[in-house]
């Protein structure tokens, strides 16, 4: 397969992203002296901005290869909800999977922004697990999409109380009735919960703190090598990929491992880069290309949006022609 036709397929990938969703506000303004009530900052207010956060940042990613994208999570029934509803509806990404709650509050970030650096951030969330009227809702709201013809499900775990252990058990053994490949961005809550996955990809803290190793990636890969098999042991997904930050990622299945090194880029901020990671390496899976090829495109997607500041969704035409000059090849 040559990157041309790699990125037709990503067009025509149907995906589900199953998690937390939440809005990014940034009120920003300028700041040119300091408050008589406190010793703080004042900021004059001359903007506020909100994006898709969360799980929404991995279906953003989805929607700029070019893929479909529907959006399965628990929300409020508050005047936040209709916010993140608008921006799903002017990304085009389906709201078909969402559940509307008046228990719950839906998840914002508020950064307060003055003369271009961070200064505040205020949360409003819930981070209790949703009930079980709620889980039943949601596992219904997931089977109906499946029924309609998926290619991938993508588990996006922010700690928000979505993915509970219900949730994550009954929608793996339904994905597996419809022939779906399940893909996993993991959080330390429910981390050995996902058994049976396509591709199950930690980070090295993740990893370190779900199977219980100490890692010391740079210099002994013993205990690397033990976490991925106790992981392997534990979990059996079909393929293990866990990036390393600065070491790049490594990539398992059962007949093969690589590691693949890190790009030199000039960093500038790494928010959102595992939402690339895993955006890409779905696509990657469901195309059908290999699984070294795969390592290296999300790994490659994944440094190129850490040179941006904020949380950026990765474009489809930086990412191919980077690939194209790296000569990846996915044949």
């Amino acid at each position: 397969m040559t990157l041309e036709t790699l990125f037709e397929e990503f067009k025509k990938k149907k995906i589900i992203v199953l998690g937390d969703v939440m809005i990014d506000a940034y009120l920003s303004g300028k700041v040119d002296r300091v408050s008589p009530e406190a010793p703080v900052p004042i900021v004059n207010f001359s903007k506020r901005e909100e994006r898709l956060g969360g799980a929404a940042n991995v279906a953003l990613n989805l929607i700029s290869l070019g893929a479909q994208v529907a959006m399965a999570s628990v929300i409020g029934e508050d005047q936040d909800a209709q916010t993140m509803v608008r921006l799903f509806d002017e990304k085009s990404i389906s709201t078909s999977g969402l559940i509307r709650s008046k228990d719950r509050q839906t998840t914002v970030k508020t950064r307060v922004i003055g003369n271009h650096q961070q200064l505040l951030r205020v949360d409003q969330e819930q981070t209790n697990d949703i009930s079980k009227a709620e889980e039943e809702l949601l596992i219904e709201k997931v089977e109906a999409l499946l029924k309609e013809g998926y290619d991938a499900l993508i588990f996006q775990d922010y700690n928000k109380g979505v993915l509970t252990e219900k949730i994550i058990e009954r929608v793996i053994e339904i994905t597996k009735k419809y022939d779906v490949l399940t893909t996993v961005d993991p959080k330390l809550k429910n981390f050995l919960a996902y058994k049976g996955v396509t591709l199950f990809k930690p980070n090295l803290k993740e990893l370190s703190e779900g199977v219980q190793v100490k890692i010391d990636f740079a210099n002994d890969r013993s205990q690397f090598d033990q976490a991925v098999k106790t992981l392997n042991n534990t979990l059996q997904p079909k393929i293990v990929f866990v990036t390393l930050s600065e070491h790049g990622v490594f990539i398992q299945n059962e007949n093969e491992s690589y590691h693949i090194e890190a790009h030199e880029r000039t960093i500038s901020d790494v928010s959102g880069a595992g939402d690339t990671v895993i955006s890409v390496a779905t696509l990657c899976l469901a195309a059908g290309i290999r699984i070294e090829a795969l390592a290296a495109m999300a790994n490659l997607a994944g440094g190129i949006v850490c040179e941006y500041r904020g949380v950026v969704a990765i474009k489809a035409n930086e990412l191919f022609d980077e690939a194209k000059k790296l000569d990846i090849k996915c044949g």
